[in-house]
């Protein structure tokens, strides 16, 4: 005979556990090589501009990811833009940025996950814009 307090045991345990495993994963990335992405910050070694392409193919399948999700993936973003309404910009540079001092005059290519106020992403672009 099963106790009336099993269920609800089982419940309370069941509920941290899902949020737990839920933001510490990392997301799918194709054939990018997220050890030497995460070394090469400000894109100052060039690594990251091999995987442009790929990340072109795969960029909407990081929407709605969380912050975290995206920190643990990709590692700490080279810059983060706060914007209005609670939303942010994660910011990777893909080709060498001017913390990499070589002095260019144009501004380097990047991908930037923008974050709504709950911090999901709500859009992913590969531009030389900034936000």
């Amino acid at each position: 005979m099963k106790s009336s307090y099993q269920v609800p045991f089982l419940i309370f345990l069941a509920i941290p556990t899902m949020f737990l495993t839920g933001c510490g994963r990392v997301l799918e990335a194709g054939s990018i090589d997220l050890g030497a992405w995460k070394n090469d910050r400000f894109a100052c070694k060039g690594l990251r501009l091999e995987h442009v392409e790929e990340l072109k193919e795969i960029k909407n399948t990081f929407l709605a990811s969380t912050n975290q999700t995206i920190i643990k993936t990709f590692g700490r973003p080279d810059r983060v833009e706060l914007a209005d309404r609670s939303q942010s910009f994660f910011i990777y540079y893909l080709e060498p940025a001017e913390e990499c001092g070589e002095g260019t005059k144009k501004e380097p290519l990047k991908v930037l996950f923008r974050l709504n106020a709950i911090n999901k992403v709500s859009e992913v672009t590969v531009t030389t814009l900034n936000p």
